[in-house]
């Protein structure tokens, strides 16, 4: 493994919470916003200026997110000159949006589908007429150059890994509820070997063979890359898992310092690594479907675009 950029990734991927949960929606999983719920509370009367309200901040995670980028771009295309996008965590921006929603004050914060947040609090997207978060995206898995030829059976695995939002939302929320991530990936595979088997059928089994994989601490990977790691022990792979900033993640790939990752968001957010380092790398295509990004906001904020986050003139 090259140190140097472990030891980078390592810091910034391991600051965030291995928390995590269900995924669902109270708000479209196109960008698009459900009903605005409740206006009452301080938030509901802020409509003259809603980004008085909230102190011109939109409340970020992690810097080398793709919707960290995408979202400094909606600041741009929207003209939200007087806003600053606050980067902290994963973890740290759901723990803001619970404070809020529990004070009923207002707050804007980048959300992402899979994520538990949209199942345990009441949220919306907020509408993207300028389409720039663009359409769903895919998750998909990528691996390093000549891992077929040398480690055919993890290969095959990875090749035919492939699950759906619902799927990974239940290792999801049964971690959300308590259940340690290793508890909940071990009762997830148990309980759906049928599904388990298409994803190992014509791998042989190992003894005791090193494989790495790569993930972004973000709730849907952590619950993917866990998954995966006790499917492939049971296979009797000696499994590393690594979790790294999104660059660190393509790069190490690239650089052959790791063997897989089932944590690729396109084509949006992690588009710009693609971009550098995809000629590198395998790309084995998307093992889910339905994944989105954009601005959201608790439901009972009287608010429902990104538009209206500007300034009246």
């Amino acid at each position: 493994m090259n140190h140097v950029w472990k030891k980078l990734g390592l810091t910034a991927g391991l600051s965030l919470s291995l928390v995590v949960a269900g995924c669902g929606t109270s708000g479209s999983a196109d960008g698009g916003s459900a009903d605005g719920g409740d206006t009452s509370g301080d938030a509901g009367n802020a409509t003259a200026n809603i980004g008085e309200s909230i102190d011109y901040t939109i409340t970020g995670i992690d810097p080398g997110a793709g919707i960290m980028t995408k979202t400094e771009e909606v600041i741009k295309e929207y003209g939200l000159d007087e806003y600053s996008l606050q980067t902290s965590s994963g973890a740290t921006m759901t723990k803001a949006l619970e404070t809020a929603i529990e004070n009923e004050e207002p707050i804007v914060v980048t959300g992402w589908q899979p994520h538990w947040m949209f199942t345990k609090f009441e949220i919306k997207y907020l509408e993207d007429p300028k389409g720039v978060y663009g359409e769903s995206e895919t998750i998909n898995t990528m691996v390093r150059k000549g891992l077929e030829e040398e480690m055919p059976s993890a290969y095959t695995v990875l090749d035919q890994f492939n699950w759906s939002l619902e799927q990974m939302g239940e290792v999801m929320l049964d971690v959300q509820e308590g259940t340690d991530i290793e508890d909940a990936s071990r009762a997830w595979v148990d309980e759906n070997q049928e599904l388990v088997s298409e994803w190992t059928e014509g791998a042989e089994p190992v003894e005791g063979k090193e494989i790495e994989l790569l993930y972004v601490t973000w709730v849907s990977e952590v619950a993917s890359t866990n998954v995966l790691k006790t499917v492939l022990e049971d296979m009797g792979f000696n499994v590393t898992i690594t979790s790294l900033q999104p660059q660190f993640m393509f790069s190490g790939l690239a650089e052959g310092d790791g063997d897989g990752m089932v944590a690729a968001w396109l084509p949006v957010t992690h588009g710009q690594y693609m971009e550098q380092f995809g000629d590198q790398i395998v790309d084995l295509g998307p093992n889910l479907e339905g994944a989105s990004t954009g601005l959201a906001v608790p439901s009972y904020m009287d608010i429902d675009s990104i538009e209206d986050l500007k300034a009246a003139e």
